[in-house]
């Protein structure tokens, strides 16, 4: 099952890498039987993604995980991108238990405690309602790119997920920045607001900020902790290690307004 796994996943990213983006999403429906599906963060990259599978009208299923602590600008792009396409997005939520408890132990930003307490809370949050999300599916679509971040400098166009059992779609991980911009301007796809405000990557509200000159794209996400190993947990191979301690905490630092004047940030329009 593994081999096969590994195998179909090496197949399909070969010939994946010469197609456009709608024909990299019909490929991987086309070779693919059973379930697939689109995890969103409403972020930009996800927003291509989104595009593509619209107006292909697949059968790929398109669900967000609503952490309850989102900015409110998420869910404006949410509603605005459900208008837009006449879609959907399916919801899958903390479940209610676990959060209560995180919360009367650690308190309402207990997060910040620790790396460990930071990942627990991405647990409840994000990892839980994820394996809830892809439940039974074959195939998971994700907007990862490679330019992301060192973490994520060796992502593949797909690869086998051997602990979830499914084969992970990243369509954008040849992409750059400038590119799936451009994609945004050129198509007139709903975007986030944040991210002409200096927020490249955007997650939850007390987890995020802007980034300031010269940082990668996801220096602004959990940046009280070190740099290595920020990952929530969702694209780690091993569901079940998600939630471990990973590195000691830094400092906590306190939200820094964004260096960035309006001239230096990457407008989208």
């Amino acid at each position: 099952m593994t081999a096969a796994l590994v195998r179909a996943a090496e197949d399909l990213a070969r010939d994946m890498a010469g197609l456009d983006l709608r024909g990299r999403i019909r490929l991987v429906e086309d070779r693919i039987p059973g379930r697939l599906v689109f995890t969103t963060s409403l972020g930009i990259e996800d927003q291509a993604l989104t595009h593509a599978l619209a107006l292909n009208k697949g059968r790929t299923e398109i669900v967000t995980l609503d952490t309850g602590r989102l900015f409110p600008e998420t869910y404006d792009v949410w509603t605005e991108t459900e208008a837009a396409y006449g879609i959907r997005i399916r919801a899958y939520a903390p479940e209610r238990t676990a959060e209560e408890a995180f919360v009367a132990t650690e308190g309402i930003n207990g997060f910040r405690h620790s790396v460990a307490a930071r990942q627990a809370c991405c647990g409840f949050r994000k990892v839980e309602p994820l394996g809830r999300a892809l439940a039974g599916a074959a195939a998971w679509f994700t907007g990862l790119r490679a330019g992301q971040s060192a973490n994520r400098a060796e992502t593949p166009l797909a690869e086998a997920d051997e602990g979830r059992g499914l084969i992970k779609v990243n369509p954008l991980a040849d992409w750059t920045r400038a590119e799936v911009d451009a994609f945004i301007r050129d198509n007139f796809i709903p975007y986030n607001v944040l991210h002409d405000r200096g927020f490249p990557s955007i997650g939850c509200a007390p987890c995020t900020r802007a980034v300031k000159v010269g940082e990668d794209e996801r220096a602004g996400r959990w940046w009280w902790e070190q740099e290595s190993k920020k990952e929530c947990g969702l694209h780690l191979h091993r569901p079940e290690a998600d939630v471990a301690p990973g590195q000691e905490p830094a400092a906590f630092e306190e939200p820094a307004r964004s260096a960035m004047s309006r001239e230096n940030r990457r407008e989208l329009v």
